[in-house]
């Protein structure tokens, strides 16, 4: 066997299995990639894209502002919530038995510019540090108890987690600028491609989208430019064969 067809297979194997690595991080990953590689443009050109026959997807910053916010439990003013409820079944994976979302219109705005956000487009690509609580059944308040499908033995184990998003924050936001259904220039998702909202840093960011799987990140980005090197030099080693 050849050395370029040895090289060839050897990045060929460790480019699948980087591929599978990344792969198991799950959709987060995509959105990782979007949050670092969407073009970044100011609010007022975002809203100018909103009103071209081809709008495009682009990354906004800015204050978040709302004339509707309503408080959480430490009198923050909200414009987001959304709240989850998962138990632990017999196969050692988490069902989600409530998912419940609370918002108000908002946008982000700077000095001179604004621009809505459509919250009914947010779902996976809300970024944010989590509040996570976990406990049993036995524990949950009356409320939340009413979701637990009946049955359900009392030291089952359930996680609630809670994700918010503040007036009183600034956020990136990435998604197609459009016009609303009152004229009002809105971000939103594009097809294929969600609306991202963070409230944090690009690097926190970052660290909050690869969880506990951030050394499967490395070491798939690690693999995939061994993989395409060792290909590289595979096409290197047949040409100088030839």
């Amino acid at each position: 066997m050849s050395l370029s067809v040895i090289l060839a297979l050897a990045g060929g194997a460790i480019l699948l299995v980087a591929g599978l690595l990344l792969r198991s991080v799950g959709p987060r990953l995509r959105i990782g990639r979007l949050l670092s590689g969407t073009t970044l443009v100011p609010i007022d050109e975002a809203v100018e894209i909103a009103s071209t026959d081809s709008p495009r997807y682009v990354r906004v910053t800015g204050r978040i502002s709302s004339d509707e916010e309503f408080p959480d439990d430490q009198n923050r003013p909200l414009v987001f919530r959304r709240t989850r409820l998962e138990i632990l079944g017999a196969d050692r994976d988490w069902t989600i038995v409530l998912d419940e979302r609370e918002a108000v219109r908002f946008g982000l705005e700077t000095r001179s510019a604004y621009i809505a956000v459509d919250d009914v487009a947010l779902g996976e690509g809300l970024v944010v540090i989590p509040r996570v609580s976990a406990g049993t059944v036995a524990e949950l308040p009356t409320d939340m108890g009413a979701e637990i499908p009946p049955g359900t033995p009392p030291e089952t184990p359930v996680r609630l987690t809670i994700e918010q998003v503040s007036a009183v924050e600034h956020a990136t936001v990435v998604g197609r600028p459009v016009g609303g259904s009152k004229g009002a220039p809105t971000m939103t998702s594009e097809r294929g491609r969600p609306l991202v909202v963070t409230t944090l840093e690009q690097a926190a960011a970052m660290r909050v989208l690869a969880g506990g799987r951030r050394g499967r990140v490395v070491a798939g980005a690690v693999g995939l430019g061994i993989g395409l090197g060792l290909i590289a030099a595979s096409v290197a080693a047949f040409l100088m064969g030839a």
